[in-house]
């Protein structure tokens, strides 16, 4: 068993390639938005981005470690974005199961977040979020601690969340899998944008389709004749191969 020590890196470094991957797919918002995982322990600890700091200069030691009330538990040059204290450690406090958690702030994301209907089945993509997507109104800059009951809320159970007029949030039990959800929480975004940009009437599939879709893409029991368990793990270690490669730094 891994020592609480060996456990910390280990998670570091995740988070530490999460932060260039984004930043890799172009998915960052210059020094805003943030991405945070718990360290295990009763003290709900949790790994956060110094404040200041581009994503492609994120590493493994320079994240910061605070505690639910957002103050440092280690000496650190590094503040914390305050908005994203708020939102991180209600979650956090709220959701056993959300390891990580993952805010961005992409054209796409903001697009659909300000749109009447939010995310649309429209392609097999946007249907892992088909019914598994929660929907928190704006309350402007999230900066005060009463907003984080009802974003604790709005999320519910979901592996996902649209913040309207701001962006989008996914969690996950590890940086890999809230990654890979944001990935495509992303991309479906992208293409909802680009099918409706000319105005035609957007085809949707029934429900019944919609919902067996999500199933199958989120590894849920869905009664097709095959199964695919290991998709989010070889494209996991693909995205961390590629990692290795453009940003081998992020160890450090």
């Amino acid at each position: 068993m891994p020592t609480p020590a060996a456990e910390e890196l280990r998670l570091r470094r995740e988070l530490a390639a999460v932060y260039r991957l984004v930043a890799h797919f172009r998915m960052t918002d210059l020094i805003f938005t943030h991405i945070s995982v718990r360290l295990p322990g009763p003290e709900h600890h949790f790994l956060i981005n110094p404040y200041g700091l581009l994503f492609e200069e994120i590493t493994a030691s320079n994240l910061v470690k605070i505690d639910l009330a957002g103050h440092p538990v280690e000496e650190t040059p590094h503040p914390v974005n305050p908005a994203g204290f708020v939102i991180h450690s209600a979650i956090h406090a709220a959701r056993p199961d959300a390891r990580c958690v993952l805010h961005t702030h992409t054209r796409a994301g903001c697009a659909v977040a300000a749109q009447e209907e939010g995310l649309l089945p429209l392609n097999q993509i946007s249907m892992e979020f088909y019914g598994r997507l929660g929907y928190h109104s704006y309350e402007g800059v999230a900066l005060n601690l009463a907003e984080q009951q009802r974003l604790v809320a709005d999320l519910g159970g979901h592996p996902a969340m649209i913040l309207r007029n701001h962006g989008l949030l996914t969690v996950g039990e590890t940086p890999a899998q809230a990654f890979l959800r944001m990935y495509y929480l992303d991309k479906a975004c992208e293409i909802q944008t680009t099918a409706m940009a000319g105005g035609a009437k957007p085809v949707l599939p029934d429900p019944e389709v919609c919902e067996l879709s999500a199933r199958q893409l989120e590894g849920e029991d869905h009664g097709s004749d095959l199964q695919d368990d290991k998709a989010y793990d070889l494209a996991w270690w693909a995205l961390l191969r590629l990692v290795d490669r453009v940003a081998p730094d992020y160890k450090a």
